[in-house]
């Protein structure tokens, strides 16, 4: 028998519980009970047991159900969407930045996801849908680095409750199909911020499909060379497809997944490029505040360009079962005090663990088995 161990005396218990036999065994017992409370308290705090008011992930999850439906086996964001594959191709320029490996001068395979925005995925595309584009890099050190970027100037929101306060506020009303405008207009005065920042987002004019967007971190995040040197940094994929704006009307009427079939058609003439830019921030830039974009002078640096070449629906793909979490980040990249950022970490792994105890939906955007790129696109019409 172990010292300080001997039979418990207790019913029931099993022969060797442990019993304490002196004050040093009492402290480590105490300590152990107060371990264990803490790592209890502490999932009780993130599930909101012990304050049913505090703003949850899950909470955020649940208010997307309502606004959108639940949609079983999909994302409860993004929920519309496709596979990609290819690679990114580092001049090394980056290096100088951050200690990364994915910015050392080689090529880097990555997987990912064209998305549009919203819970419901066999919505029919439209103009005004936010694009995003979603990316894992699989770094030869063995790293990963993820990270989601939208094509938009700006995040709407500063913060997580200005997050679910707007989707309360965008719920459609059952009588026309559309937010409330009292309801939005209630929003935007108590979020002045948001009042900007879609002010922004509205003066943009929409890209004609997924290849001639432009898509921005949005958030900021931190870079680290090799001599421990650390700069506010944001970065965005500009496409070296010519931009054209969208034109209203024309097939979209006829197919509800136009964008995604122009995304396939596109990828058939050859890979699809953007190159991969940095901002450089200054003192004093706002590193954790989305809504508000940095000055147009700050120095933008080139560090590579991502190829894609091949779709697969997300039956098949790489990409269903990943979420594309901003804070899984290399050495060389760490976060900023942007809130969204966790926000939104906590928030992907809450809507992961709901549908992966979920039956597998049949993907919303398909891609013929036979065809590996460039393929023609169909919705999923028969499991609405």
């Amino acid at each position: 028998m172990a010292k300080h161990e001997r039979p418990s005396s207790r019913p029931g218990a099993g022969r060797y519980a442990f019993a304490p036999r002196n004050r040093a065994d009492l402290l480590r017992l105490g300590a152990a009970g107060a371990a264990v409370a803490a790592v209890a308290g502490a999932f009780a705090y993130t599930g909101g047991w012990l304050s049913p008011q505090r703003l949850t992930q899950a909470r955020v999850v649940d208010r997307f159900e309502r606004v959108n439906g639940l949609h079983a086996g999909f994302r409860r964001n993004h929920a519309k969407g496709v596979c990609f594959t290819g690679v990114f191709d580092s001049n090394g320029a980056g290096a100088r930045l951050s200690e990364a490996a994915v910015f050392a001068p080689g090529r880097t395979p990555v997987f990912g996801r064209f998305a549009l925005a919203g819970g419901q995925p066999y919505g029919a595309d439209g103009p005004k849908a936010v694009r995003s584009l979603a990316i894992n890099f699989a770094l030869r050190d063995g790293e990963v680095w993820r990270t989601g970027m939208n094509d938009i100037p700006v995040f709407p929101v500063r913060d997580v409750r200005g997050f679910y306060e707007q989707l309360a506020a965008s719920r459609p009303d059952p009588a026309t199909g559309k937010p409330d405008p009292a309801r939005m207009r209630a929003f935007l005065a108590a979020h002045p911020e948001t009042a900007r920042a879609m002010a922004l987002i509205k003066a943009q004019p929409a890209p004609s499909g997924f290849a001639d967007a432009t898509y921005n971190s949005l958030d900021a995040f931190r870079f680290t060379n090799a001599a421990g040197a650390t700069t506010p940094v944001r970065w965005s994929l500009t496409p070296e497809d010519a931009f054209q704006p969208e034109a209203p009307g024309g097939v979209k009427a006829r197919d509800g997944n136009y964008l995604f079939d122009a995304l396939a058609a596109r990828l058939k003439t050859g890979p699809a490029r953007w190159r991969l830019v940095v901002t450089i921030g200054r003192p004093g830039d706002q590193t954790d505040d989305p809504t508000t974009p940095w000055p147009a002078d700050r120095t933008r640096l080139e560090v590579g360009v991502l190829s894609v070449d091949r779709l697969e629906d997300e039956a098949r793909g790489p990409c269903r079962d990943v979420t594309f979490d901003p804070l899984i980040l290399p050495a060389g990249i760490s976060p900023s005090d942007d809130p969204i950022l966790s926000a939104r970490s906590a928030a992907y792994a809450q809507s992961f663990t709901r549908r992966a105890g979920e039956p597998a939906a049949p993907p919303a955007v398909r891609v013929p088995a036979a065809q590996i790129s460039g393929a023609q696109v169909s919705g999923a019409q028969g499991d609405r």
